[in-house]
């Protein structure tokens, strides 16, 4: 039994995700405490208790602690079963941060999967359903699997109400990647969305991004769109010849529409001065897949607190060493390595 604490690092949910992801991969059964014991609201919420669920679903596993607030999980996963699933978040909490539990052992399974989550494709502080489509997906794709992912309605925080379907078919083991270089850009684009708000909050926003970053105007969209409630997201992306990267904002409450997008302005030149092909999101994103296989490499931007803890989780179930060294001005490039005798 592997004993994971839950509030060391960087504290978050994350911790709790990793383990149930990697829990369902390895068949290594994990009891986590101290669930978030830094945060304000600490303990299992209703988005961390649908990953839970959801993985303990696929995963036949026994589970104790699953409740509101606990600040203490035991899960003890039996054999991962493909097929037809629907998980309901019953909030506004990510889908796609509860796709982000299943979604290796899915990959790996003896069969395919068909998954339908509801509740919020587009939320502050998890990858919107945009960067897992565009940015992720086609890369864990080349590791093997084919997962098509489809935005059936939108959902933003607080109304909730989206739902994304997923189809997967598995493969019998992940391939190593290796991205070392970006390649030349060959398309940027900028899209500011408003459901339920006023039009002009996008136009500015797009406005701002053509200022920012001094794209033309044909690479902008402004565009309404229509959901639960209302919400207000601008993603830029950027193609290059070996990666597709994705950064986005959300509006809130109190903060002008120059400023969220001035946030992901600066987000973008960051990236793009820097010459990685992998961003400080997505690199949190390819260290699972890269640390099942045991193999593969990346150039990114120095690592965030949340990738440096989900580094710790991960080798708490995988026997990999995770070497993460600087090779210039704010470049740092990650390799994952099986350790010798481990196999």
């Amino acid at each position: 039994m592997i004993i994971i604490d839950g509030s060391s690092g960087e504290g978050g949910g994350q911790i709790l995700r990793t383990s149930l992801a990697l829990s369902l991969v390895t068949g290594k059964s994990f009891t986590i405490e101290r669930i978030r014991a830094r945060r304000k609201k600490a303990g299992l919420l209703n988005q961390h208790l649908a990953a839970v669920r959801a993985a303990a679903e696929i995963g036949e596993a026994e589970v104790t602690g699953n409740s509101l607030h606990s600040s203490f999980l035991s899960f003890e996963p039996a054999e991962v079963r493909p097929g037809e699933y629907r998980f309901d978040v019953g909030t506004a909490g990510s889908t796609t941060l509860v796709l982000q539990t299943v979604l290796p052992a899915l990959a790996l399974a003896k069969g395919p999967s068909q998954l339908t989550l509801e509740g919020g494709t587009h939320n502050m502080n998890a990858p919107p359903f945009d960067f897992l489509q565009k940015a992720f997906l086609p890369l864990f794709e080349r590791m093997g699997p084919k997962v098509e992912a489809v935005l059936q309605r939108p959902g933003f925080y607080p109304a909730g109400g989206g739902r994304i379907s997923v189809h997967i078919e598995p493969v019998d083991a992940l391939a190593p990647l290796e991205l070392l270089e970006r390649g030349k850009i060959v398309r940027r684009s900028a899209r500011a969305v408003v459901s339920r708000l006023p039009m002009h909050i996008a136009e500015r926003e797009v406005d701002t991004i053509r200022r920012k970053l001094s794209w033309p105007t044909d690479h902008l969209t402004a565009e309404e769109i229509d959901s639960n409630g209302p919400g207000n997201v601008v993603t830029v992306e950027v193609h290059s010849e070996h990666i597709v990267e994705v950064f986005t904002g959300f509006g809130r409450i109190g903060l002008p529409a120059e400023k969220v997008a001035g946030g992901v302005a600066r987000e973008v030149k960051r990236y793009l001065d820097s010459g990685v092909p992998v961003g400080e999101h997505l690199a949190d994103q390819l260290l699972l897949p890269l640390a099942i296989v045991g193999a593969g490499s990346f150039r990114t931007l120095p690592l965030s607190g949340h990738t440096v803890t989900n580094i710790a989780t991960i080798q708490r179930f995988l026997d990999v060493e995770i070497d993460t060294s600087p090779i210039g001005d704010g470049v740092c490039e990650v390799r994952v390595r099986r350790v010798r005798g481990s196999e």
